[in-house]
Parts: C-alpha cells; structure tokens; sequence
C-alpha cells in the first residue's frame, strides 16, 4: 500500500498500548505499516522521555524490566527525532496563537506535535484530545 504520508510520529499512547497487549516492537511496526503503508515511522525525544518515566514509576522489577526492554527494542528500529531550535521556534508559535485564543496546551504534546510539523509527519495518537489543537497538525489512529 503507497502512503501519500511522509511519516508517522508515534505518540507515547500508542507504544503504551502495544506493550500493555504484550505486542512485539515489531508487531507494533506491522500495524502501522498495515493502516497506513510504507512510511517512515520515528518518535519524538520527548516521547522517549515519556516512556522512561513509565519505567521509572513502574511498582515492581519485572514491569520495569518489561518496559525498559520495550524502549531499547523500539530504539532499534525506530529512530527518534530531537527538539531542534526549529520545533522550539514551531511550538512557541503555536502555542503564543493558542493562548491567544485561550487554549492552553500541554508542554509534551506540543513538542510532539511540533516535531511531526518540522518533519512534515503525522502524529499517531489514542489521545486526540490535546493534539486535535494544533492547527497544521495530521492526526492518524491506529
């Protein structure tokens, strides 16, 4: 299947739930390229912060164990994209239209949306909530 994306950023929520049904990184990989074709998958850095706090609050050592092997897997096949002086510039423009409006918008979103901007990706979320406000924004479900 040809995808007319450029790329997919996976948010957090997405792995999350991958990992919780006991999914492979790449039966995870499989299902993104099912839904939406061969596309460059990535996440962002701060997604990867995001997982490791999960590693952090996990409440016993095999759940750590589980979820830190998770992430080194998803490193291997999946590269992750910094926060450039780019997506900076990106969120703080978004961010200063949105509160303009009065939208407040959760720091770690924007900075995943903002990078799936400057990459000219989507971001693939179970979490549309916050993301939905980011104007210029794609959203895809798996």
């Amino acid at each position: 299947m040809e995808s007319s994306l450029l790329g997919i950023i996976l948010d957090s929520s997405v792995i999350i739930a991958a990992e919780r049904k006991r999914q492979t990184v790449e039966d995870l990989l499989t299902s993104v390229s099912q839904a939406f074709g061969e596309v460059e998958v990535a996440i962002s850095a701060v997604t990867l912060a995001e997982l490791v706090h999960g590693v952090a609050r996990a409440n016993s050592p095999e759940i750590r164990r589980g979820r830190r092997f998770f992430i080194d897997e998803l490193k291997k096949h999946v590269p992750v994209h910094p926060i450039t002086d780019s997506t900076a510039e990106i969120a703080g423009q978004i961010s200063g239209e949105q509160a303009a409006k009065g939208i407040t918008l959760p720091a770690d979103d924007l900075l995943i949306g903002a990078s799936a901007i400057e990459q000219g990706y989507a971001v693939a979320t179970l979490n549309t909530r916050h993301f939905q406000m980011i104007p210029g924004l794609h959203l895809c479900s798996l």
